[in-house]
């Protein structure tokens, strides 16, 4: 049995996250406490965890969540637009889950602070999706890859690799997808708030 209190945990520095799976030892599920101020979000931005499930639990405030389906997987392949996208909000007390493979970014709408605990099976995720084309084949959906110096977009059908820039308006290098007009997505500059259809790729 393992026992720990969320200000012992190590916190992120970029939001206010106490990872709890290394203090309580944790072989099979990620957990994460957060505390999100109003106008505050999850980190990620738009993205599906293809080999992990994620349950959010909020214990106060509400959180609201962005989710984008496909039609199907060969809808995917071929870029085709999706076809659900919407809101949900969760209130204190509830919870909501995402399978493998659901694309999801959660945020703090409300005037009052938002603490809820993330919980992902199995622990560690290595497919990390985000729903921008390839350009190479046109693919709707790219692996977001960080283990190496930097990070890459890596498509899974063609192996295209492509590396983030920073933004062109302002030169800041935390740019997010986010759900756009209709069923388009964009790449939001979290700086300056610049948006772009397609990510600032370096040469």
């Amino acid at each position: 049995m393992e026992r720990v209190s969320t200000e012992d945990a190590e916190r992120d520095a970029r939001v206010d996250r106490h990872g709890l799976s290394d203090p309580l030892g944790t072989t099979d599920v990620a957990v994460n406490h957060y505390r999100l101020a109003p106008g505050e979000g999850f980190p990620g931005g738009v993205h599906a965890h293809v080999d992990q499930e994620e349950v959010f639990y909020v214990v106060e405030g509400e959180a609201t969540f962005e989710t984008l389906a496909w039609r199907s997987d060969a809808d995917r392949s071929s870029g085709e637009a999706a076809s659900e996208r919407g809101e949900v909000t969760v209130g204190e007390g509830e919870a909501i889950r995402f399978a493998p493979g659901e694309f999801q970014s959660g945020r703090n709408d409300s005037d009052g602070d938002l603490v809820a605990l993330a919980i992902g099976a199995p622990r560690d995720s290595e497919d990390v999706r985000i729903p921008l084309a390839c350009p190479e084949c046109g693919r709707g959906d790219v692996r977001l890859e960080t283990g190496g110096d930097e990070p890459k977009l890596v498509c899974p059908d063609c192996g295209d690799e492509r590396v983030p820039g920073a933004c062109p308006e302002c030169g800041h290098e935390d740019l997010r997808v986010a759900l756009g007009e209709g069923d388009r997505t964009v790449v939001v500059c979290q700086d300056c708030g610049a948006e772009f259809e397609d990510p600032p790729l370096r040469d």
